[in-house]
C-alpha cells in the first residue's frame, strides 16, 4: 500500500477518521493501510490497475461465502472524490460498530457481516481524482492533459480519466447512440468530461469493473455514488429489475433524495444502465449532496449524515 508520510492527515489516536481535505490516491491508501492494521476482519484487494499505473483497491466486510454481494463504488469521476470520503468513512464506522458489537440504525452488525458481502471500491479513477486536485502534476503527459483541458491550467472542474476519458460513459449502454450526440456537443476525442471513449470499456477502469460484475454470480445490488442533486437513479427508460422500484422507494425514504430519471447526456453509457440492461442487477446512481460540482470538503459532514444510514441499510434489502 501507499505510504507518503508527507501527505499524512489521518489521527492514529481517532477511532472513526476525519475527513478534513481533499481526499486524493495517496491519503486515500494512507487511510486504508491504517484500516488494515486496525481491523484484522477487514478484507483488502486489488481490483485492477488505472491508466496511470494506480492499483485501485476494493475493501471487502462480511462473508466471503454468503452469496450476497453489494457493491458499492465511488469517484467515477476526478472532481467527485467526495463520494470515496463518503465510502471510507462507512467502511470505518461499520468496522468500529462490528468490533464493538454495537447496533447501528436497529442493524445488527454481526448479522450484516454474516449474512452479506459488502464490496467497497472507494475510488474508480485514481487518475482523474489526482489530476483535479493535483493538475498536470499527476500526469505523464502533461501537455497532452493540458490540451485536452482546452490549454487552460485550471483542472477544477476535471471528470475524466488519464485519457481524457469519462468512465461513466464508457460502459456498452447505449454507446452507439451516444456518439452523434456527443459530436453534435463538439467533443471528437479526450475532454475534461462527456467523452465516452473510443469503444465500450476501452479504459481499464471500467473494463475490470464490468468484468468482475459480470463473473461475479454473488452480485445482488450496486450503488454508485456521484455528486450532486440528492436525486436517486434507478431506471432510464422505465425498466428495471423487479425488486429494483421498491428498494428505490425505501433508500428514497430513509434518504430524503428523490428519485428521478436521468436525462439527455447523462441517459448514456452510465454504470447503472449497463448493468440494469445487461446484468438484470438492482442499481442506482446516488447524486450525493446538493451545490456546484465540486463539492467542498466542508460539505462532507452534511452530505454524509443524509446517506450513513442508507448505506447501512442497503445491504439487508436484497
Amino acid at each position: 500500500m501507499n505510504t507518503d508520510t508527507n501527505n499524512t492527515v489521518w489521527n492514529r489516536d481517532r477511532t472513526v477518521q476525519d475527513f478534513s481535505v481533499p481526499l486524493d490516491y495517496s491519503r486515500m491508501m494512507q487511510c486504508i493501510d491504517l484500516f488494515i492494521e486496525r481491523y484484522p476482519f477487514l478484507s483488502v484487494t486489488s481490483a485492477g490497475t488505472s491508466l496511470y499505473g494506480k492499483t485501485i483497491p476494493m475493501l471487502r466486510l462480511g462473508n466471503e461465502k454468503c452469496g450476497r454481494t453489494v457493491v458499492y463504488v465511488g469517484a467515477h469521476h476526478g472532481m467527485e472524490w467526495l463520494t470515496s470520503a463518503i465510502l471510507l468513512r462507512f467502511v470505518n464506522e461499520y468496522c468500529e460498530y462490528y468490533r464493538e458489537k454495537r447496533r447501528i440504525y436497529s442493524i445488527n452488525p454481526e448479522y450484516l457481516f454474516r449474512s452479506r458481502l459488502i464490496c467497497v471500491i472507494p475510488m474508480l479513477n485514481p487518475d482523474g481524482v489526482d489530476i483535479q486536485i493535483h493538475g498536470t502534476d499527476a500526469s505523464p503527459i502533461p501537455d497532452r492533459l493540458k490540451m485536452m483541458n482546452g490549454g487552460s491550467s485550471d483542472f477544477t472542474k476535471w471528470q475524466a480519466n488519464g485519457r481524457g476519458v469519462d468512465l461513466n460513459h464508457n460502459y456498452d449502454a447505449g454507446f452507439a447512440a451516444y456518439k452523434p450526440i456527443e459530436r453534435d456537443a463538439g467533443i471528437t476525442g479526450g475532454a475534461p468530461t462527456r467523452y465516452s471513449g473510443e469503444y465500450p470499456e476501452s479504459e481499464p477502469e471500467v473494463g475490470m469493473l464490468a468484468n468482475y460484475l459480470r463473473f461475479d454470480e454473488s452480485v445482488r445490488m450496486i450503488l454508485t455514488l456521484h455528486t450532486q442533486g440528492e436525486e436517486i437513479y434507478y431506471t432510464t427508460d422505465g425498466t428495471c429489475p423487479d425488486k429494483a422500484k421498491s428498494i428505490a422507494r425505501t433508500l428514497s425514504q430513509i434518504s430524503g433524495y428523490t428519485l428521478s430519471v436521468p436525462e439527455g447526456m447523462a441517459s448514456y453509457g452510465g454504470l447503472t444502465d449497463w448493468a440494469i440492461g445487461t446484468l438484470g442487477i438492482p442499481s442506482f446512481t446516488i447524486e450525493c449532496g446538493k451545490g456546484e460540482n465540486p463539492l467542498p470538503v466542508s460539505a462532507f459532514y452534511s452530505v454524509y449524515s443524509k446517506l450513513r444510514e442508507m448505506l447501512f441499510t442497503a445491504p439487508i434489502l436484497i
